[in-house]
C-alpha cells in the first residue's frame, strides 16, 4: 500500500513539475485531469440520524455501527436527538451527511429547523443511497401551514412508504400483536437474503402500507403477517428495495422494534443491506450473531 502511494505521489509530482512549462490555458486543463485521477479507495463512511421516542433506535444502531467497524471494514457515525430521544427539533451534527456515502435514518415525528433539514435535503438530492427503519414512514410532524409541513411526506420521498402516519390507511394492528416474518419466494436470491431465515418472528406489531405502498416498481423482500391484531388483518410487505426519484438506491424495512434486532435475521439482513446500498458483495462469512439487548421502552416522559 506504501508503495502504491509513493508511486501516485511520484507521479502527480511529476506532472506537477511540468506546470512551469505550460501556458496558463494548458495549466488549467492539466489542473482538471488531476482532479479524474483516482483517489485511493477508503472504508465507506455511514452516517445513523436517530430519534424516535419509542424504540431506543440511539441505543440499537450505535450496536449495528460498531460492528460495522469491527467486523466489516467501514466507518460510521451515529447522530442523536439531542439532549435525548423526546427532543424533536435538534439532531446535532448533520452536516456529517455532507460526506456520508448512506444514510440510515430511524426517526419519529421530528420538527427540526430548516438549517438542519438543509443537510438532509442536499443528501437527498444527491442521489446516494438511504436505508430506513419503521417509524421513518412518519419521520416529521410538522403543523400544517408550516414552512415545512412538505416534510411531513419524507417517508414517501425517500423510501417509497405512505406520507406519513395515518396517510393513505398507514396504521398498525395493535401494541398487543407480533408479526410473523416470511421471505417472499420470488425473492429468496435477493442478496440482501442472504442467511436470512425463510420465515422468523418479530416483536414489531405490523405496520400497514398496503394498497398504495410500497411502490410497484418497488422489488418486495419479506412479507409479514399479524399474530393477534386488534382489528381485521392483511398481509403487508415489511422490507423491500426501490429507486427513488433521485436515482437513490433504497432499501426500508418497518421492523425495528429493539426486541427485533436481537433475532440474527434481522441483525443479517442490516449488515446484508448497507453492503449491498454501497454496491459492495454481501458478507461472505457472517461474524456471527451480535450482542443487542436492548429493553423496550416506549414512550417516557423526559
Amino acid at each position: 500500500m506504501k508503495n502504491k502511494r509513493r508511486a501516485f505521489l511520484q507521479q502527480t509530482s511529476g506532472l506537477l513539475g511540468l506546470t512551469g512549462l505550460l501556458s496558463l490555458a494548458e495549466n488549467e486543463a492539466l489542473a482538471e485531469s488531476l482532479k479524474s485521477l483516482p483517489a485511493k479507495a477508503g472504508k465507506p463512511y455511514i452516517v445513523f440520524v436517530t430519534g424516535d421516542h419509542e424504540y431506543s433506535g440511539e441505543q440499537t444502531l450505535p450496536l449495528i455501527a460498531a460492528e460495522l467497524e469491527k467486523n466489516y471494514g467501514m466507518r460510521t457515525r451515529v447522530l442523536k436527538a439531542a439532549p435525548d430521544q423526546n427532543a424533536e427539533k435538534n439532531i446535532p451534527g448533520l452536516e456529517a451527511l455532507r460526506e456520508a456515502d448512506l444514510a440510515v435514518f430511524f426517526l419519529r415525528w421530528r420538527q427540526l429547523p430548516p438549517d438542519q433539514l438543509q443537510y438532509i435535503d442536499e443528501y437527498l438530492k444527491s442521489g446516494k443511497p438511504v436505508m430506513g427503519f419503521r417509524t421513518t414512514t412518519h419521520a416529521f410532524n410538522f403543523p400544517q401551514g408550516d414552512t415545512s409541513e412538505v416534510w411531513n411526506a419524507f417517508g414517501e420521498r425517500a423510501f417509497g412508504t405512505p406520507p406519513g402516519w395515518g396517510k393513505a390507511g398507514h396504521t398498525h394492528y395493535g401494541h398487543k400483536s407480533t408479526t410473523d416474518v416470511t421471505v417472499i419466494p420470488e425473492a429468496a436470491k435477493h442478496p440482501i437474503l442472504t442467511g436470512v431465515a425463510p420465515s422468523f418472528h418479530a416483536a414489531s406489531w405490523l405496520y400497514r402500507v398496503r394498497p398504495e405502498y410500497p411502490p410497484k416498481d418497488a422489488t418486495l423482500l419479506l412479507m409479514g403477517k399479524s399474530v393477534n391484531p386488534d382489528k381485521p388483518a392483511i398481509d403487508n410487505p415489511v422490507a423491500w428495495t426501490w429507486t427513488n426519484k433521485a436515482n437513490a438506491k433504497v432499501f426500508f424495512t418497518t421492523l425495528g422494534h429493539p426486541e427485533d434486532f436481537q433475532d440474527e435475521s434481522l441483525q443479517r439482513l442490516t449488515i446484508n443491506a448497507i453492503h449491498w446500498l454501497l454496491g459492495k458483495p454481501v458478507p461472505k462469512r457472517w461474524k456471527g450473531k451480535i450482542a443487542i439487548n436492548v429493553p423496550y421502552r416506549g414512550i417516557v416522559k423526559s
